[in-house]
């Protein structure tokens, strides 16, 4: 059994298999095309015509090229939980998911009990294979997802605040007691940076190569890690505050105050670029979609609202309270508070966040951190006795591109990637709010008014011209000195009369601005007689 092919050349017959994957592309091509085509029948223009068969020729070419990346380089698929009848998918325990799943996958269900050295904040590398945890009474341990190995673990015998990740799992930096210090892989310290302070939080930047922190006085500052200079020292006098996250889609650093607001910062401007109130209590949590245009606030108010980026107002207000929120790779809401996790999803794309998902920890765990495994379906939760995994079905993103991500990347092209990124470094002056600026064209300003001191040097260049004129030597009568001296004096004021005239006109223009003015502003009672009166016809 087999079908023929419509547009062979020779008309053949294909079999089943290689028919239904034609199928599939067929439908697969669709979704990328761009609408539909131009009806070129109608066109007479016959240049014209052939300019657009050649594109709608290049947009199929593109089309069916897509489907075909989609079909051999993406074959993962991500899925949710469902649920049958009345059954709720929030009500599904772990113990349940880890029945139903590979033995590789159950392996990311696990506790580690620390409550010695506890609790414990988490990160991860953007490839989600290594973890770094941090436990609050100074132990620090980087762990290889993969084969749960521990790579190296060290104790600074002091208070660790947090831990991030530079931009691979060769370094990391931690926020110490008194200083924030650079570790490599193998816990030998690097650097200590002194000039941020007691750093109560840390990002990095990955595109910039920039480590943002915030101290107990307030103080935001950027610091280029490929050069060691600080890029950016800033009071945000909004008081002390440990809430502070990086939007992915432009590299503003947010962070939530006391006073219910959320302030936006850039390494390059001393003011706020955003401030907005957000709470009426103080903030105590913050995070972004992955596409950079969703924010989730989380108040002492025990409100937790979704904000459009665009517009900055608020999509959908949700009851209850998070010490920690964040957001997965396919748009999950991870909310953390006592020692209850709520997972919440968008499953309608109306940015409707409902209940998806629900995990209790052991009565008496205080969670501090969560935090979503990148290309995982894994939660990362650090509480106060220690850290766990659990399983969250559909929160990761099922394909990953190895040239900006690789989970299974080998020190060779570690190197390569560290090499390409450096060199594809993005400057300070990039981060703004709305990045697709970058690269169009900037609109011709208005011309600017020249000052009085310009204008009478422009003037005085036009009189030497014409003073420098040489004359000719005319017929006789028409060379007398009288003749020429008042020549020089026409063309002098000709040279002159143009700048005479643009200064008249402003002259007029603010004498009939002051005017306007004067005869806006109302004048007291007392003084009304002497207002001048508006002539009547």
């Amino acid at each position: 059994m087999g079908a023929k092919e419509e547009n062979g050349d020779g008309g053949g017959i294909w079999p089943p298999i290689e028919q239904e994957i034609s199928n599939e592309l067929g439908t697969n091509v669709k979704k990328y095309l761009r609408g539909e085509g131009a009806n070129l029948e109608i066109l007479k223009d016959k240049k014209l015509k052939g300019q657009l068969a050649l594109r709608e020729e290049l947009y199929g070419k593109s089309a069916k090229a897509a489907a075909k990346v989609e079909k051999w380089l993406m074959p993962s698929e991500g899925g949710y939980l469902e649920a049958e009848g009345v059954e709720k998918t929030w009500r599904i325990k772990q113990e349940a998911i880890a029945r139903e799943v590979d033995i590789l996958s159950s392996r990311n269900q696990y506790d580690i009990v620390l409550p010695e050295l506890g609790p414990y904040t988490l990160d991860f590398t953007s490839s989600g294979r290594y973890m770094a945890a941090a436990g609050r009474k100074g132990h620090i341990a980087v762990v290889d997802m993969k084969n749960m190995n521990l790579i190296k673990e060290i104790h600074v015998r002091e208070t660790v605040r947090d831990v991030v990740f530079l931009h691979n799992e060769l370094f990391f930096a931690a926020a110490q007691k008194k200083y924030p210090y650079i570790y490599n892989r193998d816990g030998t310290e690097l650097h200590c940076l002194k000039e941020h302070g007691a750093v109560l939080k840390l990002q990095f930047l990955r595109n910039h190569f920039l480590l943002a922190s915030i101290n107990k006085f307030g103080q935001l500052r950027y610091q280029d890690v490929t050069m060691g200079e600080i890029v950016g020292n800033f009071r945000t006098g909004l008081g002390r505050t440990d809430v502070m996250r990086v939007n992915p889609f432009n590299g503003v650093v947010s962070l939530g105050h006391s006073g219910g607001t959320v302030t936006m910062w850039k390494p390059t401007t001393a003011a706020p670029l955003i401030k907005m109130l957000c709470h009426q209590g103080p903030v105590s949590a913050l995070a972004f979609h992955p596409n950079g245009h969703l924010m989730a606030t989380s108040g002492k108010e025990c409100k937790i609202k979704i904000w459009d980026l665009r517009k900055y107002e608020v999509l959908q207000t949700l009851p209850g309270h998070a010490k920690t929120l964040d957001f997965s790779q396919k748009g999950l809401l991870a909310v953390g508070t006592g020692s209850f996790v709520q997972i919440l999803g968008d499953f309608s794309g109306s940015h409707n966040y409902s209940r998806y998902m629900g995990h209790s920890m052991v009565k008496g765990y205080q969670i501090g951190k969560v935090s979503f495994r990148p290309y995982e379906d894994v939660l990362g939760i650090g509480h106060s006795m220690g850290w766990s995994s659990i399983l969250v079905p559909g929160s990761g993103e099922p394909n990953f591109d190895s040239w900006v991500a690789n989970p299974f990347e080998t020190s060779k092209q570690r190197r390569e990637k560290e090499v390409r990124s450096l060199l594809d470094k993005l400057p300070p002056e990039t981060i703004m709010l709305n990045p697709s600026k970058i690269g169009t064209v900037r609109e011709a300003k208005k011309k600017e008014k020249p000052t009085k001191q310009e204008r009478e040097a422009e003037m005085e260049a036009a009189v030497e011209v014409v003073k420098g004129f040489v004359w000719k030597n005319k017929t006789k009568g028409r060379n007398k000195p009288s003749k020429k001296a008042k020549k020089k004096q026409e063309l002098v004021a000709k040279a002159k009369r143009p700048f005479l005239d643009q200064q008249l006109k402003g002259e007029q223009s603010l004498s009939k601005k002051k005017q306007k003015l004067s005869e806006e502003v109302e004048l007291p009672a007392s003084l009304q007689r002497f207002a001048r009166k508006k002539p009547t016809a």
